[in-house]
């Protein structure tokens, strides 16, 4: 079976941008390198991984496509564009398409003051591109509130493929009223055939991040299984920000025990086929990962 990490970043502050970085985000605030996670990735059994876009410019997505050339198991990049400006995310986008890697796009669209701002008409523009261009769109959220947009954007775009990050951060460690929210929110996105969700960044909503158990984020799982179905769920191990939640084994696990009871089958759904097929990632990138693991 191969196995696609789908949500795996690497970022370097000597060669990019990242305003969110800190001294708070230590131990990872610095470089962190494909090369730094090949040992977590080995030891898992992981494959091949997905990169994604962790800075809104040009500079994070060059750095992504870099690494993805000199190392196989990075089979597909989540890259950024301007998303409020079509015309210059067309020119881009000419330059980057022909690279097999690209996959999909992102924006930290979570850290926009107006909370509206994805249904703007120049951001709709945009996302048409990436439809016609037949690219993913990986919609992330701060909060399980912005939810409620993905319906919307399902309907404004019905040929975009669209996977929710971090299943739109579900209350992990919250009350009843919030998990019930979620849910709702999370079923409403789920009745769109062509959305998809990641099994990635599920950490306590509030608080330290490695204070999650797997007994708080069990029925988070259990609720995406029921929604999705695995044919529409994918794994992501979200490195390095998992370092912060505990270590890239400990959430490896964790994932693993929430997927133990499903038939083989839908096990390798969620663990790669699924990616593979909603990135549509190429046969002979996932061939070279395999070939580089084995």
């Amino acid at each position: 079976m191969t196995v696609v990490d789908a949500h795996l970043h690497v970022w370097d502050p000597g060669r990019a941008a990242y305003d969110w970085l800190g001294p708070a985000m230590a131990p990872v605030d610095r470089a962190m390198r494909l090369r730094d996670a090949r040992p977590l990735l080995r030891a898992a059994g992981v494959t091949a991984a997905v990169l994604v876009q962790a800075a809104d410019n040009d500079a994070d997505t060059d750095h992504m496509l870099a690494t993805a050339a000199t190392n196989p198991e990075a089979v597909g990049v989540v890259v950024w564009l301007p998303l409020d400006d079509p015309d210059r995310a067309a020119a881009r986008l000419r330059v980057l398409r022909p690279d097999p890697h690209v996959v999909g796009v992102r924006a930290l669209i979570h850290e926009r003051s107006d909370p509206d701002w994805i249904l703007r008409p120049d951001v709709g523009a945009t996302l048409a591109l990436l439809a016609d261009a037949g690219l993913a769109f990986d919609y992330v959220t701060s909060s399980p509130a912005a939810l409620r947009h993905v319906p919307e954007l399902a309907a404004r775009h019905p040929g975009l493929r669209l996977v929710v990050d971090h299943l739109g951060k579900p209350p992990v460690g919250g009350g009843p009223e919030e998990r019930t929210e979620w849910r709702r929110l999370i079923a409403a996105a789920a009745r769109q055939p062509g959305v998809h969700a990641k099994l990635s960044g599920l950490y306590t909503a509030a608080g330290a991040l490695d204070s999650w158990t797997t007994a708080q984020v069990r029925p988070f799982v259990g609720q995406a299984l029921e929604l999705f179905g695995p044919e529409r769920l994918m794994y992501g191990g979200d490195w390095p920000v998992s370092v912060l939640a505990g270590g890239y084994a400990r959430t490896w696990e964790a994932v693993g025990a929430f997927l133990a009871p499903l038939a083989p089958a839908e096990r390798a759904a969620v663990l790669g086929d699924t990616a593979a097929r909603f990135y549509r990632i190429d046969p002979d990138l996932l061939s070279a990962a395999h070939d580089a693991a084995a």
